[in-house]
């Protein structure tokens, strides 16, 4: 009787995590979102969005290292255009999101998906290189 309670609890904890943080597809979704969000953003040179779609680290990282306001320091930085969202994967609150010309690494947060890191370039058996990123 005690297992089959267990197992109960268990189901009712595990539907309610699962519920909380939404499907896998419901995931990818909002990684794809807020990916094509960034996406426009720059395209449009609307740097202020960018930094809002920054997560905290990386904003903060973003202005220390270039020593001015976000929204400068991205213009000057002069990121490439990644063109269309290709594809997503979804590790939890971790995600990546891979563009034409661009990847894109995410965390999941209290407010939805956040950059953390953009202007990323695969390198062979080696970390991304990126160009924004945080500390």
């Amino acid at each position: 009787m005690a297992s089959r309670a267990w197992t109960a609890a268990a189901a009712v904890v595990l539907t309610g995590t699962v519920g909380a943080c939404g499907t896998v597809q419901e995931r990818r979704a909002d990684v794809r979102s807020a990916a094509a969000a960034f996406e426009e953003a720059l395209d449009e040179g609307a740097y202020d969005r960018m930094c809002g779609a920054l997560a905290p680290g990386t904003l903060e990282e973003v202005e220390q290292s270039a020593g001015v306001p976000c929204a400068r320091a991205l213009r000057e930085e002069s990121l490439p255009a990644g063109g269309a969202v290709r594809g997503t994967d979804v590790y939890g609150n971790q995600a990546r999101a891979v563009l034409v010309r661009d990847t894109l690494f995410l965390s999941r947060f209290g407010d939805g998906w956040k950059i953390v890191a953009a202007g990323c370039r695969p390198r062979p058996e080696r970390p991304y290189q990126c160009l924004v990123k945080g500390g």
